[in-house]
């Protein structure tokens, strides 16, 4: 069952869609439209460091968004406590 990218003429919603021989034409699913464009896709590799990457990067992404809230949520206190004095 192969997945194909696609772009919408009418939108330029960019979607992926699953074809079967059973579905009709893909349509958009923002706009509805038939008027699409099949992009050309890149393959996926997988592999041990491929993955070992991808954990990486999502692990300092998280480390990120954490070091942020905490210096958010650090802020907030700062300003609570300097509006109660």
């Amino acid at each position: 069952m192969p997945i194909f990218e696609y772009r919408c003429r009418e939108c330029g919603e960019q979607f992926e869609c699953l074809i079967l021989r059973s579905s009709g034409p893909p349509r958009c699913p923002v706009c509805d439209s038939r008027e699409l464009e099949k992009l050309i896709s890149l393959h996926v590799v997988s592999s041990d460091y491929t993955r070992k990457r991808a954990r990486q990067s999502a692990r300092a992404h998280a480390s990120g968004i954490r070091r942020e809230k905490q210096h958010e949520d650090h802020k907030e206190l700062h300003e609570h406590l300097t509006e109660d004095h």
